[in-house]
């Protein structure tokens, strides 16, 4: 129609739960910022249906679960997110679930999942079961047809299911986009990259033990996403070295013994018998701890929820940088951190079971509020004010939990782990021991403060490579992001059937040329090799621009249009393998203009901000959250300003 305003375009790559997101904080910020008069179309390219995407799709194994709490898992901000656009709550999955079993209201738009099996496992879902990894896909799906609805009548958007292979464009023009199968570009005003996480091509060591394997007609497999994982070349019987002891074991554990057919069967005293089916091969696992982590916790808190952060807020970190000096993540970040962790936990502890504190909690707060967590004082503080140890927090302990032991016998040390496994799901389960959810609470604040450190360039090279992206990650992977008590149940199972062997701390694997064979050996067992025909990485693939297996990256990256994230100081230089991106917008730094590039923008996993998740815990004010609603408003902003394309359709090139 002539006069009509001209349409703005936008393409998003990645269709997954981070655009997904992006779109809810698009629609609820629409109303301030974007003209209604003005058509806007979104390109949404992905090859996996919007709203899962790829990770979370519903063609995956109904065998692979979560590892959170029906409840604890939203895309929706509450009144606990500090972001500048508008709340807008909706329910969580559990919540989101309760309508097909008549618990809770429907939710618009309503429409049972065609799964049988998914919906099935939703009218039965209660809030604190850990669901499915279907079940969370149809959740986002949902999520992705509501966001649709509450979008303006000007803002349309347009689902490829493709693969994006190439942005191309000026700083100051419109973008092309091409796809994989057509002889098309899209033309965009700005392009947004929310793929998500990402595989890699092999690196060295896994390529020198493939070509191993290959050479002996040994099985291999490089780290690698659980649902997309090979398993078929594994005999029944085989002996199978697994390095990782984290969630992707326990995906591939799963996929490997109870997808071969295998059985749990309750006895009577309530432990797990498992039954083979005799398809299964044997698993003999091991990694740096040598132990599995931790069980998620399986209760709510039974005092006041803290008042977080406390320690480790923006004022804490604004002292740190105000000192001007290199920062030690160890040494001058992680007490901090640490005494965080730890007001969560004492909290709860006071709160909720005074009668194993021997202080009153004003008391010892006003003590603990003044010492540093290192200091001789407070360690006399926490031992006179909580008398049993088991109720104090010992960080060293929990971290290297086999350090200094040895055993005999494999035998010897099988025992050992499984009554180490058998605590651990005990505690977890027993809400006498609430203090461990008051520190995972104060753990999880964390993580809105550290990208900070990261962009100030304060903390030194080595710092980031070893201790953040290292130790750290490690760290806070164990405690925190642990499988369902359930799971480690059925894992001291498979040990009792002989199906899993834990190998010990510090596993190191070798290719023997001589037998054709992988080994493995640690210290936990001295002097004794364990030897297997195949081995798995059981872990993901780490991010890698040289290795990413994103056609899109690996172009951006090999023209010199992108920036990987490098920290480097006099002694050390770290490549973290990340996008680099601006701190507020998530604009992509492009290293032949000098600074972030006008027209395009990466969210998510493979950028430097760290550990930003697409999904959150309700009322926990999610960083991921907060990014998407600056990221969104600074698109319509950076929308309505710029000029439209010359041509916004598809052009044939």
């Amino acid at each position: 129609m002539s006069g009509a305003p001209a349409p703005a375009v936008l393409a998003v790559v990645g269709a997954g739960p981070r655009a997904t997101g992006l779109l809810e904080r698009i629609a609820a910020n629409a109303p301030e910022l974007w003209d209604e008069a003005r058509p806007l179309h979104i390109h949404l390219i992905d090859p996996h249906p919007p709203g899962p995407g790829r990770i979370w799709r519903h063609e995956q194994s109904g065998l692979l679960r979560m590892n959170s709490m029906a409840e604890d898992v939203t895309m929706f901000t509450d009144e606990s997110s500090t972001i500048e656009g508008p709340v807008r709550p909706g329910p969580s999955l559990a919540e989101w679930a309760a309508q097909f079993s008549g618990r809770g209201p429907r939710h618009a738009p309503y429409a049972e999942p065609a799964d049988p099996e998914v919906l099935a496992e939703l009218r039965a879902l209660n809030p604190a079961d850990f669901p499915t990894r279907r079940a969370q896909s149809a959740y986002l799906d949902w999520v992705f047809r509501r966001v649709l609805t509450e979008l303006p009548a000007s803002v349309t958007v347009e689902w490829h299911r493709t693969t994006a292979t190439e942005v191309t464009g000026p700083p100051d023009g419109p973008q092309q986009v091409r796809l994989a199968d057509r002889a098309t570009v899209l033309t965009a005003d700005l392009v947004v990259l929310a793929q998500g996480h990402i595989g890699a091509e092999p690196a060295a060591e896994h390529r020198a033990f493939a070509d191993f394997a290959r050479r002996h007609g040994r099985f291999h497999l490089p780290p690698e996403f659980s649902a997309d994982a090979d398993l078929s070349g594994l005999r029944p019987g085989e002996h199978v070295l697994l390095r990782g002891f984290g969630l992707t074991f326990v995906d591939l554990t799963a996929l490997l013994t109870e997808g071969r057919g295998g059985r749990f069967r309750t006895r009577p005293d309530g432990t797990l018998h498992y039954v083979p089916s005799g398809r299964e091969p044997v698993l003999h696992v091991g990694s740096r701890r040598g132990v599995p982590y931790h069980s998620k916790t399986h209760y709510r808190l039974q005092g006041p929820r803290p008042a977080l952060p406390r320690h480790f807020g923006p004022a804490a970190v604004d002292a740190l940088l105000a000192e001007g000096r290199p920062l030690d993540l160890r040494r001058d970040v992680w007490p901090l951190m640490a005494k965080e962790i730890g007001y969560g936990h004492y909290h709860e502890l006071f709160h909720a079971h005074p009668a194993r504190t021997t202080l009153p909690w004003e008391d010892f707060a006003a003590a603990y509020d003044r010492l540093g967590w290192y200091d001789a004082e407070m360690t006399a503080l926490v031992a006179s004010a909580v008398p049993d140890p088991a109720d104090r927090l010992d960080f060293e302990a929990l971290d290297r939990p086999l350090e200094g032991l040895a055993f005999a016998t494999p035998d010897a040390f099988q025992e050992h782990l499984r009554a180490y496994v058998a605590a651990d799901v005990a505690r977890r389960e027993n809400p006498e021991f609430s203090a461990d959810l008051g520190a995972f609470l104060a753990l999880l604040s964390l993580y809105g403060q550290l990208p900070r450190l990261v962009e100030s360039g304060r903390l030194t090279a080595r710092s980031v490579a070893e201790q953040l992206d290292g130790w750290w990650q490690g760290f806070f992977s164990f405690l925190a992001s642990g499988p369902p008590g359930f799971r480690l149940r059925q894992l001291l199972a498979l040990s009792e059937a002989g199906v899993v062997r834990f190998l010990g701390a510090d596993v190191r694997i070798a290719a023997d040329e001589s037998t054709g064979t992988f080994t493995a050996t640690s210290p936990t067992v001295p002097g004794h090799t364990t030897r297997a025909t195949a081995l798995i990485e059981a872990y993901l693939p780490a991010p890698s621009l040289d290795r990413t297996e994103d056609p899109l990256l690996r172009g951006l990256h090999r023209s010199g249009a992108l920036a990987e994230e490098v920290v480097t100081d006099p002694a050390f230089t770290h490549r973290s393998g990340l996008l680099t991106v601006s701190p507020t917008d998530g604009r992509l730094v492009d290293p032949s203009l000098g600074g972030p590039h006008p027209r395009r923008i990466a969210l998510g996993a493979p950028t430097n901000n760290r550990a930003v998740a697409a999904f959150a815990r309700p009322r926990t004010d999610s960083p991921g959250f907060r990014q998407n609603d600056a990221v969104a408003r600074a698109l319509l902003r950076a929308l309505a300003e710029v000029s439209p394309a010359a041509d916004p359709a598809s052009v044939a090139v």
